[in-house]
């Protein structure tokens, strides 16, 4: 089977939540027949919660399509470096592998802070490439924040 990147989907889901007003991040689901299953971009503004991260609203969505709490074999693309809560629930979901765009120094969770599947603790450990699409995954959430300071919004 020939690589294919999905990030072009995860990216215009996280455009799409900045449009929102969200912090733009972006994920997508692919099953192991190459197929997206699942795409999202960032909600947690608009549903007032604080766990409708893209990457959770995916996973939720293809676990329901799959009918299981489980997706073995499934890919997930996300913009930005999943944090411990997100990392932790495709751990969970048993994700085959992740592809992410831009590192998160200051809230990631699988390359900084908590590295959630470097403990004994971590049930699954899935595949992890990053820096797919990172620039303009990067220059998406510089941008954002920027426009935000300059309305006087800190998000």
């Amino acid at each position: 089977m020939v690589f294919r990147s999905h990030m072009k989907r995860a990216l215009e889901e996280a455009r799409a939540a900045a449009d929102r007003g969200e912090v733009p991040i972006g994920a997508v689901i692919v099953s192991p027949e190459g197929r997206v299953v699942a795409a999202a971009g960032n909600r947690t503004r608009e549903l007032n919660d604080p766990t409708a991260h893209a990457e959770i609203l995916a996973l939720r969505e293809a676990c329901a399509a799959a009918g299981s709490e489980r997706l073995p074999g499934h890919d997930i693309y996300v913009t930005l470096e999943p944090c411990a809560m997100c990392a932790a629930a495709m751990a969970a979901a048993r994700i085959r592998r992740i592809y992410y765009g831009a590192a998160d120094p200051k809230s990631g969770g699988v390359a900084h802070g908590a590295r959630v599947f470097t403990h004994p603790q971590a049930h699954h450990v899935p595949e992890v490439y990053d820096g797919i699409s990172g620039e303009e995954s990067a220059a998406l959430l510089k941008t954002f924040f920027a426009s935000r300071r300059g309305n006087g919004d800190e998000s």
